[in-house]
């Protein structure tokens, strides 16, 4: 388990990946070459500001598909969680699961927190707009309201 934070930012490469997407199959950063790829990492299906996120994005997908985007939402829930998250809440985003992490540690998202004194690891809430391999916007400690809106403005300046 790493603590350490990541040097992903605006203008690194971003890691390639390909995980295991809901629904079946597999979603990866590089089938997306040209377009604006939204990865947003969430910590977990079905928890409140994760609900709230994912419906965010879900409502603007129309948005975000006019402006050339897609948006893959990470956590380390299972894709069974994921469909079952999906369905529950009518989600039209893709869901991938990172079960094993090793997503989350390279994008510096799997960190070290803190609730009632008790120190424990977990996702931090972040997105990363990412065109052509190459990260253009770094959202890292995401506060929810207002967010989407944020990376819809920041994906139609890159698109």
């Amino acid at each position: 388990m790493s603590i350490e934070t990541s040097t992903i930012e605006e203008g690194s490469a971003a890691p390639d990946f390909a995980l295991p997407r809901d629904g079946g199959g597999t979603v990866s950063l590089a089938e997306h070459a040209g377009k604006p790829v939204v990865v947003y990492f969430y910590p977990k299906d079905d928890t409140s500001g994760c609900t709230k996120e994912a419906i965010g994005f879900t409502e603007r997908a129309d948005d975000f598909a006019a402006a050339g985007a897609v948006v893959i939402g990470i956590s380390k829930d299972s894709v069974a969680s994921h469909d079952k998250f999906k369905a529950k809440h009518g989600l039209g985003i893709v869901l991938a699961s990172d079960a094993e992490g090793d997503v989350c540690e390279r994008y510096g998202v799997w960190v070290e927190k803190s609730m009632y004194g008790r120190k424990y690891m977990g996702i931090d809430r972040s997105t990363f707009l990412i065109k052509d391999g190459v990260v253009q916007k770094v959202w890292r400690k995401v506060k929810v309201p207002g967010h989407v809106d944020a990376v819809l403005e920041a994906v139609r300046d890159t698109a």
